[in-house]
């Protein structure tokens, strides 16, 4: 299965490609911004294509041709503004969803925020990203696409533990990005996780154990 990675060059894009690129099952495509980021990328191996999340729908499609699944996980990052995020997060994903429907891809995982379908559970300082996550979501959820989303909770740099709790809804807590990555790749070909969202913290199953239950 070839995946495009969408934010191939951020912190759990970057875990997740190595995930992809060491498995047996799938191979990567990673989808960066800047030429210094791709030659990287290529020396190490990995397939990688130019393309920006604020350029044009067509530039996304012809960025996913010939792939089988795609997988979001851009960011604004926390030190952009509300613009960026809406440009990023919201009009972003909603264009690679677009896309991906344009280029023929079926299989579309989004990495969102945990509560993000929940407008109750928003923290207050940055009710402008939970926002963008939760109609970025939405959009996928009303297109044509066999989609997952994927809500982890508070993301930390540390060492992952290789374990995860997954449910429909859960109280807000921490989770290292690399266990993120994983489940993200247990996803890929979990039935469960079809045209479903759940929110992801760390926890006591395996990621593939974890997806199973849902």
């Amino acid at each position: 299965m070839k995946v495009l990675v969408i934010g191939a060059n951020g912190q759990i894009g970057k875990q997740f490609t190595s995930m992809l690129q060491e498995s047996e099952q799938f191979e990567p495509r990673a989808m960066v911004r800047k030429e210094e980021q791709q030659k990287a990328l290529e020396g190490g191996g990995v397939e990688t294509v130019l393309a920006d999340l604020e350029g044009s729908v067509d530039d996304l499609a012809e960025a996913m041709r010939g792939c089988d699944a795609v997988v979001f996980t851009a960011g604004s990052g926390g030190s952009t503004g509300p613009e960026k995020t809406l440009l990023i997060d919201l009009d972003g994903a909603v264009k690679s969803v677009e896309a991906a429907e344009k280029a023929g891809v079926d299989r579309f995982l989004m990495v969102s925020a945990v509560q993000a379908h929940n407008r109750e559970n928003w923290s207050e300082k940055i009710r402008h990203y939970f926002a963008a996550k939760h109609y970025a979501d939405r959009m996928l959820m009303n297109s044509s696409l066999n989609y997952t989303i994927v809500r982890p909770g508070g993301l930390l740099n540390e060492e992952g533990t290789g374990k995860v709790q997954a449910a429909e809804n859960l109280e807000r807590a921490s989770i290292p990005r690399e266990d993120v990555a994983r489940t993200l790749v247990a996803a890929l070909t979990e039935e469960k996780t079809y045209r479903r969202g759940f929110d992801l913290i760390s926890g006591n199953d395996t990621p593939e154990d974890a997806l199973k239950k849902l």
